[in-house]
């Protein structure tokens, strides 16, 4: 049974301009997405998850006052939030646009276009994490962030692997060793391709907005560019690196680290989630 049937009542309500039956349902880590026509309906997939919506909901219209460069879902709607009963779900604005095509990427004009418009989008982040209210809303990345992480994994994820996934767990831990501590800028979490929308004009990509903030605190930028080569390979994060002057040694260690846990990332969540379908996602290269 899908969610439109089984989500029927609270839909209708929410977009009652829409034909249910038509919409589009994404299924991302955290929430099940319902696209309506000018506006997004967001159900948690799990009670964690739900209880996560108020912080969403604060670090989203501290973004939207700000300005970064480009779009951000604005909230419209919140319903039962956390201990107040009834379902609870987030209307948010919706952004016009679709993720960009791989094969898009074939085309060095379009390369250069869209790694252009990801140096705005980071350059907008930056000069967010520098902006006081802002700060005084999205968490922080702690001191020990990776060190507690790979104790985290070890712990909660190493049960549930195979020898060989746990030795490849402890390279991709070892990895982290000595990384720096920084915190001033926002970091998105989730940079990849899924999440940034893009519209066509004259044979060009224009960036349209960045979806998906449940992930967003104050830490590295090397998060999102290590998410940018994760979906879009070397090439482009190249570019990009090139294009912001941020091409150095200590920067491309601190991203080959960080995409090296983006598996384990998602597992840990999912295992505290209650979520099997990721967590087995997760996992699937440590079985």
């Amino acid at each position: 049974m899908n969610i439109r049937t089984t989500h029927r009542a609270l839909l209708s309500r929410l977009l009652p301009d829409d034909k249910l039956d038509d919409l589009t349902v994404r299924k991302g880590q955290f929430h099940t997405v319902v696209m309506g026509s000018d506006r997004v309906v967001c159900l948690p997939r799990t009670r964690a998850a739900a209880a996560r919506l108020p912080e969403r909901v604060a670090a989203l219209h501290a973004l939207a006052g700000l300005d970064l460069g480009f779009r951000t879902p604005e909230p419209l709607l919140q319903g039962g939030a956390h201990g107040t009963g009834g379902e609870p779900f987030l209307v948010l604005s919706r952004i016009p646009g679709e993720p960009l095509e791989s094969d898009a990427l074939n085309d060095p004009q379009v390369v250069d276009t869209v790694a252009a418009q990801y140096v705005t989008v980071l350059s907008g982040l930056a000069r967010a994490g520098t902006d006081e209210t802002v700060r005084a809303v999205l968490p922080q990345a702690a001191e020990d962030h990776w060190r507690r992480f790979a104790e985290n994994v070890r712990v909660e994820l190493f049960p549930l692997m195979s020898d060989s996934g746990r030795l490849r767990a402890e390279r991709e831990l070892a990895a982290l060793d000595g990384l720096p501590h920084a915190n001033r800028a926002v970091v998105h979490g989730d940079l990849g391709a899924e999440n940034v929308l893009w519209e066509w004009a004259h044979g060009l990509p224009r960036l349209s907005g960045v979806l998906d903030w449940d992930d967003v605190t104050l830490g590295d930028p090397a998060e999102d560019l290590a998410a940018i080569g994760a979906s879009y390979g070397r090439e482009l994060l190249e570019r990009v690196l090139a294009l912001g002057r941020w091409s150095n040694r200590g920067l491309h260690t601190r991203i080959a680290a960080i995409r090296g846990t983006f598996a384990l990332q998602q597992a840990l969540y999912a295992i505290r989630d209650g979520d099997k379908d990721e967590l087995a996602d997760g996992l699937a290269d440590y079985q």
